[in-house]
């Protein structure tokens, strides 16, 4: 059960996260300059660490390269570039919808990749953890969704746009679970991973940001450096570490399910610090999600 607490706690470090991160998106910083400055810093911190292991990094094999390749700039910079811009495009409720299907891009992948046997038991247990989460995120989807007009632009180019990017961050972040699995699994240790992952995103960002220097406008305001850095430290370090360490010790299948309590943690975050109830819907998607994740690992589905 170890894996599964490290994977939950790592959680709730991205849930404290958004107390600051959406603060900021509202305070007009924009999406790109915020993940790049999050991946100049980690960069910077994983470069001593990234020497220091240079012997083991060179005499890599070419598959775990690619394999990092695709946790840093799928996982670190698509992805969450991708989810971010799709919030601008469609109804959020929407795009918060979608990416409940990544526990089953993730669970499908684990299949194809890792050779994960997924049974029955697990597929029914793996469900009810997933309407649990569902019912968890249920105050900010369904009421939204009810005043959608699905007539008026709901296949627009716009619109399609919104779920092709949603999907893609979807698919990102479930390859990334999967592929950090697999790199695990190699002997890759967590700040091996982290810092190749921190780097290949960068790469990727420090391109993107050069070539659309209209999204990114730089700034010495020291409270919003200092805001930044304090997400790099509780999320991009302290989290993903937690993250990696848990990965290590269970399946990605899991591990997939695990991160569904990254909702559960941000509504009961909402709840300490922004005095928002946990509505009778969401605890009892609170529960069944608990109990699913302990089925799954005490019987070893």
């Amino acid at each position: 059960m170890t894996g599964i607490f490290y994977v939950i706690f790592a959680g709730l470090l991205w849930a404290l996260d958004t107390l600051i991160r959406y603060p900021l998106l509202g305070s007009g910083v924009s999406a790109e300059r915020i993940v790049f400055t999050e991946h100049l810093f980690l960069v910077l911190f994983f470069i001593p660490i990234l020497l220091k292991n240079r012997l083991f990094l060179w005499q890599t094999k070419v598959s775990s390269l690619f394999y990092l390749i695709i946790i840093g700039v799928f996982g670190s910079a698509i992805g969450t570039l991708a989810f971010t811009k799709a919030f601008s495009l469609i109804n959020p409720s929407l795009v918060i919808l979608l990416q409940k299907l990544q526990p089953i891009i993730t669970c499908t992948l684990a299949s194809l990749v890792l050779k994960e046997k997924m049974h029955k038991p697990f597929i029914f247990w793996a469900a009810v953890a997933l309407f649990g989460g569902l019912l968890i995120s249920s105050p900010d989807i369904f009421p939204k969704l009810s005043e959608l007009d699905f007539k008026m632009g709901f296949l627009s180019e716009r619109a399609m746009l919104g779920y092709l990017l949603t999907m893609l961050a979807v698919l990102s972040w479930g390859a990334s679970t999967v592929f950090g699995k697999k790199l695990s699994t190699d002997g890759f240790k967590e700040s091996q991973i982290m810092g190749g992952r921190f780097v290949f995103g960068f790469i990727f960002l420090f391109f993107y940001v050069t070539s659309n220097r209209s999204l990114v406008h730089f700034d010495w305001q020291i409270l919003v450096w200092g805001k930044i850095l304090v997400m790099v430290l509780l999320s991009g370090l302290l989290g993903m570490y937690l993250y990696y360490k848990g990965l290590k010790m269970i399946s990605a299948r899991v591990c997939a399910l695990a991160e569904m309590f990254f909702p559960l943690s941000a509504v009961t975050i909402n709840w300490v610090f922004l005095s928002i109830k946990l509505t009778p819907v969401q605890l009892i998607g609170a529960g069944l999600l608990t109990l699913a994740s302990a089925v799954i690992q005490l019987k070893q589905y």
